[in-house]
């Protein structure tokens, strides 16, 4: 009998979930318009404006993803402003992914009982976010719902729309092998992989959110509860400098920057064949970047293989971009002068849309 991983242990089966979704994807997809662009299982959900008589150009891209149960990590630390930090960044950037801009932003909080400490530093957190994003902060919904929530526990989820023009977007579908890949660094953990980093945090290991990391002089909430990271502006800004033939769905020449992945749930495996044409494979050398320590921690006592560490967490690598050879070192180095760490982390190979990860 096939043992299972260590992430489903804890209580979440990413495989299985996948599997559910493939399956569901006939009856998905008969809920859909002629203005959808691109099928179920992307980063962000892309809509055709200019499709729609007298709407103009443009492309809608959303998305809608909460912060799973890092919320739980807040509530023991009682700290809670982050979490709103982290919902608009994860969001704005599975739309910014795909070429779009991250316009508007709705969020939806519910507990079983309002507790102002935490609403208060919540709402401040989806504001000042949105602010330094410049994304509107338009609506969204609170409820109370006792019963359904455990006592002090809440649930954080987030809507984000974004829009582009179809020459803007980045569909990955001129990735080539001879392509470089760029990593962008982490804060942390983001918002995936919760459930089995509580596990070996709080139960096998037996510390506190004020404890230090074993070894390290960081404690167990700063290292848990770092804001996701925000990518969505360097996208944006990287596209306009090295897109310059635009169209970049189906140009190469002119253009140097083909396809971006955000490493959410699913880690690096899981998320970069989402933007990689069928011919095309991924090689990631794990050994290109030392990952937070963090991640040093649970790697050593999660009980995971290799493979499934970096399927569970992003292991400091929150970004890739895709980009021509001729033009990393350039591209790398804006990336860097905007205030981010990046390195070269791997090169796309001929092959099936999969990602090998070297030691």
């Amino acid at each position: 009998m096939e043992q299972r991983k260590a992430y489903a242990q804890a209580g979440v089966d990413i495989d299985l979930a996948t599997n559910l979704l493939d399956e569901m994807k006939p009856v998905l997809k008969t809920a859909s318009r002629p203005e959808v662009v691109g099928g179920i299982g992307g980063f962000g959900g892309l809509f055709d404006l200019g499709m729609i008589a007298g709407s103009g150009q443009g492309i809608l891209a959303s998305s809608t993803d909460s912060v799973g149960t890092k919320v739980k990590v807040a509530v023991m630390a009682d700290r809670h402003e982050g979490l709103g930090h982290d919902i608009v960044n994860h969001c704005c950037n599975d739309v910014a992914v795909t070429g779009a801009r991250p316009i508007f932003f709705l969020d939806y909080y519910a507990a079983d009982k309002l507790e102002a400490k935490a609403y208060k530093e919540i709402l401040t957190g989806l504001s000042n976010a949105c602010r330094a994003a410049n994304v509107a902060l338009i609506g969204g919904e609170t409820a109370e719902l006792p019963g359904v929530y455990a006592k002090g526990h809440y649930d954080l989820v987030g809507t984000i729309v974004g829009l582009a023009k179809r020459e803007q977007m980045l569909s990955g579908e001129t990735i080539e092998a001879g392509d470089v890949v760029i990593g962008i660094g982490s804060s942390g953990l983001h918002t995936n992989g919760y459930s089995l980093a509580r596990k070996v945090i709080f139960e096998k290991l037996g510390l506190g959110v004020n404890d230090c990391l074993p070894g390290y002089d960081i404690t167990v909430a700063d290292a848990l509860l770092a804001p996701h990271m925000n990518y969505a502006g360097l996208i944006a800004d990287i596209s306009a400098k090295y897109n310059e033939a635009g169209n970049v769905l189906s140009v190469r020449e002119g253009n140097a920057f083909f396809g971006a992945a955000h490493i959410t749930g699913g880690g690096l495996t899981g998320n970069i064949p989402r933007i990689l044409p069928k011919n095309v494979d991924v090689e990631i050398d794990t050994g290109s970047w030392e990952p937070l320590p963090v991640f040093k921690v649970l790697a050593a006592n999660s009980g995971a293989d290799f493979e499934e560490i970096y399927e569970v967490w992003n292991m400091g690598c929150g970004m890739v971009f895709v980009v021509s050879a001729d033009k990393a070192d350039a591209i790398m180095a804006d990336i860097q002068a905007a205030g981010f760490k990046a390195w070269v982390a791997g090169r796309a190979v001929a092959g099936s849309r999969k990602v090998k990860l070297l030691k």
